[in-house]
């Protein structure tokens, strides 16, 4: 448990663009943010990679958990992009296998295939939800992803690193407006495939775009009087693949050394090995593409509003400092220049790490273990007005 005194760390428990000259200077990814921050986009800015809105935008994110219902793909797509509408350029059917039986699946992936209903209820709903080979082991199950989403409810939620869609399609039950963003054509194609089965692929714009990018973008280009504001970021950075429980042990978690009756001369100190049920504790800075305390002070420059999705063995010291080192590097000195632009977003800023004032002005993040049935899956990490008590900073 975390020792630091400035800082409380609660844990609960729960069970591809058009050819063309453009005006303005501006293509691709920093013409799409900058079509965000306006008060409205008109057709001709959304790239073809976006979702269609529907026909008329709700003014605030449900009060209750929306229902999804399956399209069935055999819908004539007359009037595209309408609720409900199974758009067929958008069915990524063949694109990878979509295994019925375990004869069919390879041997590394049988256990993830035998929990396919746990991580998408919709499975076997026709054309079919489609997994590539992370996607297998990276999605978050759905009744996980169903508590974050409630968690989270907002406005508009940017979903950093979608991959084939379980997060974002939870999102789009809860949340006015998702923003996905992936690296890979194929899982992108892959989340929207499966967000039409599900039936809320209108409610989520899809963007081929590194989450880096696309936050420096977000953060440097002009901001108009009137912006539109990312109210959630949601991080689910790869950790490494289905490796990240055998990582090196840290000093702390390893066995305290013993004699060896059979140590030779001398009395040579050995260490009696680590269990196998004893996981190494995770550390952020496993987490790709960078460290995960740089990816964590980066978000909270778009908001406060913050949701990390971590392995379960990450160290609790290493969450809470995240806190304690915002804009703040090993040596005591600022990792980051601040501008007015940051502070207004956040206001918290600056000001979370000092360490004065009342323990009542101290911001906490609260850790959310997620289970499936007696097994403890991963840990989500709430920071800003999404952690308990802090509702007045959302």
């Amino acid at each position: 448990m975390c020792q630091n005194p400035n800082h409380v760390c609660c844990v609960q428990t729960t069970c591809i663009t058009e050819m063309g000259k453009r005006k303005g200077g501006l293509s691709g990814l920093s013409r799409f943010v900058l079509a965000f921050k306006q008060d409205s986009i008109s057709a001709a800015n959304v790239p073809d990679y976006t979702a269609i809105a529907t026909k008329q935008e709700e003014d605030e994110p449900p009060v209750k958990r929306r229902k999804t219902k399956p399209v069935e793909p055999d819908v004539e797509a007359s009037q595209e992009g309408w609720t409900g509408q199974w758009i067929t350029k958008y069915d990524a059917t063949g694109l990878v296998p979509h295994y019925t039986d375990a004869s069919q699946v390879p041997e590394h992936l049988q256990k993830y295939f035998a929990q396919r209903y746990r991580f998408l209820s919709l499975y076997s709903t026709p054309p079919g939800c489609l997994l590539d080979e992370e996607g297998w082991y990276s999605i978050t199950p759905e009744l996980v992803a169903d508590q974050i989403a409630e968690r989270c409810r907002c406005d508009t939620i940017l979903d950093a690193f979608c991959g084939v869609g379980g997060n974002a399609i939870a999102f789009a039950k809860t949340c006015q407006r998702v923003i996905a963003l992936d690296t890979s054509p194929t899982r992108l194609a892959l989340a929207r495939h499966n967000a039409q089965i599900y039936g809320v692929a209108d409610r989520i714009e899809f963007i081929l775009s590194d989450y880096i990018s696309f936050a420096n973008s977000y953060l440097t280009l002009p901001r108009p009087k009137n912006v539109r504001k990312i109210d959630v970021v949601f991080l689910s950075p790869p950790w490494g693949g289905p490796l990240y429980l055998s990582g090196t042990p840290t000093e702390s978690a390893l066995p305290s050394p013993t004699k060896n009756s059979s140590s030779p001369p001398g009395g040579e100190i050995q260490r009696t090995p680590t269990p196998v049920e004893a996981h190494p504790s995770f550390s952020l800075s496993s987490i790709q593409p960078i460290h995960g305390a740089k990816l964590f002070r980066l978000s909270r420059r778009i908001t406060p509003n913050i949701a990390y999705y971590l392995p379960r063995n990450t160290r609790l010291e290493e969450i809470s400092d995240l806190l304690d080192s915002e804009f703040v590097d090993a040596s005591g000195t600022p990792s980051e220049t601040l501008t007015s632009a940051d502070t207004e977003r956040n206001p918290t800023l600056g000001s979370s790490s000092t360490g004065k004032g009342k323990d009542s002005d101290l911001e906490s993040v609260e850790v959310e273990e997620e289970w499936m049935g007696t097994k403890l899956k991963a840990l989500t990490c709430y920071f800003g007005g999404l952690a308990a008590g802090h509702e007045d900073l959302f």
